[in-house]
């Protein structure tokens, strides 16, 4: 049964069904809907937005349907407007408490005609399951305020750039993180516009995030792209620093350090005219081979990128590395169900918790379970602090 939410916040619950909205005794059977809001929380419900690769409404919206929705869309943002006038913020309000029943009867029963249209249309991801997971994930951590502040922050306020910046961050920047699931082809994460810039903040300023609770715990793969690639190729994981692995294999005969071997990897890795990484360690040639079919790779992950073959490799080392994070991140959070402690953000390949004190004992097994991965057992950094701009590395 096709259905539509009413809001986007788990405690504003309220639905449309067979043209009658509900507030009280939500009907069973629902299957079918737009998108993922947090108010109705079946994992038997499939929803088009996934179907259709994130796409808008208007996106998918038929031909035959386009004129009815661009006027109630004209009305839907005339009533988002009105309110942000009056200063209501839809972070702490119901959206069907502030607009009229009649414009929500037929505004969820267009989305109700393009939800079936975009169902009829689209066959179902074959990576559906992963990007459901993670986008309730991601709804989650929008709705968790970060804890911003200027306290232990002395050290930014010597300049006059510096301190607006600070004083843009801390009064007036949105202190939730919104990601965009959809934002890149391979799959990495971007955040909205109306979002804390939190994967494109500078370093200097990361002491002004704090945890909720009392420690902020980061997980990161040590040499993430380099294992996923060792992991496609076959080979087993090393269990010591990636980097000097790869100076006693591939730098043996150079008297060099680790600081300049990893510089020399890392410009052939992703440099696709540079043909030194095609021997038996590390076989590019033969990993893109596996995964790339003319005008497109297919990842372990299920995730299907259209890409020419010049761009191929830095595509499936990206993506792949990116979902496994992701997977791991999805991990993570159920493992902290009913616990204070909680995934707080994502950035890049790190995973950042907010930990209570009451659940520091599970952290060796939480490094446990970002470490196994679906393309094996990958070695993992460790770091703690009361800021993210002051972590440090946890001996476990």
């Amino acid at each position: 049964m096709i259905f539509q939410t009413l809001d986007d916040k788990s405690e504003c619950v309220g639905v449309y069904v067979d043209g009658k909205l509900h507030f009280d005794n939500i009907p069973e059977g629902l299957t079918k809907t737009w998108k993922y809001t947090g108010s109705i929380q079946d994992a038997d419900v499939e929803y088009a937005w996934i179907y259709c690769g994130g796409k808008k409404l208007e996106e998918v919206c038929p031909e035959n349907l386009r004129y009815e929705f661009n006027e109630l869309q004209k009305t839907f943002k005339a009533y988002l407007q009105s309110l942000s006038i009056a200063k209501i913020n839809l972070m702490h309000n119901c959206f069907f408490d502030l607009v009229p029943s009649d414009f929500l009867l037929e505004f969820c029963e267009m989305r109700n005609k393009i939800t079936e249209h975009v169902f009829k249309k689209h066959n179902k991801p074959r990576n559906y399951h992963h990007l459901d997971q993670v986008y309730k994930l991601l709804h989650k951590i929008k709705y968790q305020k970060l804890n911003i502040n200027v306290d232990g922050c002395r050290h930014l306020m010597t300049s006059t750039s510096d301190r607006s910046d600070v004083k843009m961050m801390v009064n007036n920047k949105p202190h939730y993180v919104d990601y965009n699931l959809f934002g890149t082809v391979t799959g990495r994460l971007t955040t909205k516009r109306t979002s804390n810039p939190i994967l494109t903040m500078k370093t200097k300023f990361r002491s002004l995030i704090k945890p909720t609770n009392d420690w902020l715990l980061s997980l990161d793969y040590n040499g993430a792209e380099i294992r996923t690639f060792l992991a496609l190729s076959g080979h087993e994981q090393p269990d010591e620093d990636i980097h000097l692995w790869n100076l006693r294999h591939l730098y043996s005969d150079h008297p060099i350090d680790r600081e300049e071997a990893k510089v020399r990897f890392f410009s052939s890795f992703y440099n696709n005219m540079d043909n030194s990484l095609n021997n038996s360690l590390y076989n590019r040639r033969r990993v893109v081979g596996d995964y790339f079919y003319g005008n497109r790779i297919e990842t372990p992950m299920g995730r299907v990128i259209p890409v020419d073959y010049e761009k191929a490799f830095n595509y499936l080392m990206q993506s792949t590395t990116s979902d496994l994070v992701l997977d791991r991140a999805v991990a993570l959070d159920k493992m902290l169900e009913g616990k204070k402690s909680k995934v707080s953000f994502i950035v890049h390949d790190e995973i950042v918790l907010d930990i209570h004190d009451e659940d520091r004992y599970m952290i060796p097994e939480l490094k446990e379970v970002f470490q196994k991965n679906k393309l094996g057992n990958f070695m993992a950094n460790v770091k703690a602090g009361k800021s993210y701009g002051d972590l440090k590395e946890l001996k476990l």
